[in-house]
């Protein structure tokens, strides 16, 4: 079962490195396939993280045959947008990257989207209307900004993509933010609010104390600190998930 909207609306409560350390508790999945291996960026950073399922397509922008051959595919693509609930993220693929000719969002495409339960986008392309696209609700993370729409279109959908390194396929459980992106394997989906929300205090506790209360200390001491707060962290990481240590050893 997917998780509720409620669920999502609570993950989004916390960025994707706290997400990933909590994964590596929880799933069984290699993390290395997880995240983005090339850079991302943010272009709207101040709207926090999203989460969502993905919704995946692949466009092109360079050529006008698409939309002549196929002209029906943007109302298909569309309709695929609406077959499943939200909330969505629409990961897209162009396949003329790594040039880009153009976006094929916008203030249009965003509020369209929005209105058919998506909540932002992960593009290899470009992205503009910025501003427009802030004001519908709608995030977006990309590889760079355009200016024109070019003869972008979309050329298939509900396909596995590959962006910034890293195959999604539709239906995965996607958290991103300017640090770039996960996917959450299913084996971690039910109990990764839980796991975020340990791993985040047990740092609070343990490990950002040792570093953050060390003024007029001695290094010595500073350093002694940090060791037992350390171990304290993997202790308390192996007690109550029964493997790992998290990064702090």
């Amino acid at each position: 079962m997917p998780l509720t909207p409620a669920q999502l609306l609570k993950l989004k409560r916390w960025n994707t490195p706290t997400i990933a350390n909590a994964i590596e508790q929880i799933s069984r999945a290699d993390p290395l396939s997880l995240v983005n291996r090339d850079e991302t960026r943010d272009f709207m950073p101040e709207m926090g993280p999203m989460a969502g399922y993905a919704m995946t397509v692949v466009i092109s922008g360079g050529d006008p045959r698409p939309k002549r051959e196929q002209p029906d595919n943007f109302t298909r693509y569309r309709e695929y947008l609406a077959s499943l609930p939200g909330p969505k993220i629409v990961v897209v693929q162009d396949a003329d990257c790594p040039r880009c000719h153009g976006s094929i969002w916008g203030e249009v495409g965003a509020n369209h989207a929005r209105a058919l339960g998506c909540v932002g986008t992960i593009t290899d392309g470009a992205v503009r209307d910025l501003d427009e696209m802030k004001s519908a609700g709608f995030k977006a993370i990309a590889r760079r900004l355009a200016v024109s729409h070019a003869h972008c279109w979309p050329l298939r959908w509900g396909c596995p993509v590959e962006v910034f390194g890293t195959v999604i396929k539709p239906g995965q459980l996607l958290h991103a933010d300017k640090h770039g992106f996960i996917i959450v394997p299913r084996d971690a989906e039910k109990r990764l609010l839980h796991a975020a929300r340990f791993m985040d205090d047990n740092e609070c506790d343990t490990v950002i104390p040792a570093g953050s209360d060390s003024a007029g200390r001695p290094t010595a001491e500073i350093l002694a600190r940090m060791q037992k707060a350390g171990a304290e962290f993997s202790s308390r990481t192996r007690r109550e998930f029964g493997r790992g240590a998290g990064e702090w050893k």
